[in-house]
């Protein structure tokens, strides 16, 4: 592609990089110049423009979107017409987004001229919501580079994960001081995040916030659902806490316990006796507000199960808002009650309830 300043005569055929605005004539970025527009711009007394002449093997801004953007598209998208060098991809359907990052970087890596973009892998989306684009910088691409950019994509690389309808059952622990109304606005802030992947509530049961009574509470649940969620009156401090120790106690086992997103740190996942996922939620899980545990949580719905490793590598991206909540900012310390124990789920260093 030949880009610069070219005279009119010479422009059938350009691709005008700048407006021409006289009274009486505008010609816009982006117009190709056809007989007509030589015609105007010689009558306007125009003498050169700015523009770009493709070569013979070129490929324009909006084709090669297109093309590249067809090559990397998966299940569970639609590719949006391009224009301006640009064709965005969106969801059809609520799920999981699902992105090869290194495939992503090969292709950005390749020349400055070929970009892609999309949301964070792992992100929760809706129908119809934006989740990437394809933007070709100049007005064209060489046929070759093209080719070689869906070559290192090596196919679908973005795609949304559906979501399956689970059935949930909920165990809430009580303590003096734990309103009921509180473990009711728990159940219901659980059943909106649910709504998306049309997952639904199938028993909410209240226990005492101790081991030996939740125990049979969590192997109940696991035998009626197929994702067990447990809200504590008290956060879980360690893996020998009250929830941990209930977990175990009913056959199943804890496979990983905190995650470096804040809110979201005092979390726990695991599995029931008869390998159902359970999850010890973080006070923050009380709120609408986004928390690491929607993070886990949109991942349990599509089916998955993270791994340790794979909650380990959540730290970049984890640190979503201050806790404006809190007794004492960040720097200052964690919350504790007057015991030096961690406060309860009405106010725990995890977050807002």
């Amino acid at each position: 592609m030949k880009f610069g300043t070219i005279p009119v005569a010479d422009s059938a055929g350009a691709i005008l990089a700048h407006a021409v605005r006289r009274p009486g004539l505008t010609l816009k970025k982006g117009d190709v110049i056809g007989p007509q527009e030589m015609r105007l711009l010689q009558e306007f007394g125009v003498a050169e423009i700015v523009g770009a002449q493709l070569d013979s093997d070129d490929v324009g801004e909006d084709a090669a979107a297109a093309q590249l953007a067809q090559a990397i598209a998966g299940e569970g998208l639609r590719i949006e017409a391009p224009f301006t060098g640009r064709s965005n991809l969106f969801a059809v359907r609520s799920g999981l987004l699902k992105v090869d990052a290194a495939a992503i970087d090969r292709v950005n890596g390749l020349d400055e001229s070929v970009t892609i973009a999309t949301l964070p892998q792992h992100r929760a989306v809706v129908e119809g919501e934006m989740i990437g684009t394809v933007k070709i910088i100049p007005f064209a691409v060489p046929g070759a580079l093209l080719r070689r950019a869906i070559v290192a994509a090596g196919g679908a690389i973005v795609s949304v994960k559906p979501y399956r309808a689970m059935s949930v059952a909920v165990v809430s622990t009580l303590l003096p001081g734990l309103k009921p109304q509180t473990v009711e606005k728990t159940a219901r802030v659980l059943q909106e995040r649910l709504a998306p992947a049309h997952a639904r509530i199938v028993d909410h049961a209240r226990v005492e916030h101790d081991a030996a009574a939740l125990a049979p509470a969590i192997a109940a649940a696991a035998r009626m659902a197929d994702l067990v969620v447990v809200f504590g009156a008290s956060a879980i401090t360690d893996r020998r806490d009250v929830i941990p120790a209930a977990l175990e106690r009913a056959g199943g086992r804890v496979e990983h316990f905190g995650m470096p997103v804040d809110p979201g740190n005092l979390l726990l996942i695991g599995q029931s006796a008869d390998g159902k996922p359970v999850v010890g939620a973080p006070g923050c899980a009380r709120s609408p507000r986004e928390n690491g545990f929607d993070f886990i949580l949109s991942r349990l719905l599509a089916g998955e199960r993270p791994t340790s490793a794979e909650i380990r590598a959540m730290g970049v991206g984890g640190l979503l808002m201050e806790i404006v909540s809190r007794p004492q900012p960040r720097e200052g310390g964690e919350s504790r009650d007057d015991h030096g124990a961690h406060a309860s789920a009405a106010q725990t260093k995890d977050g807002d309830v």
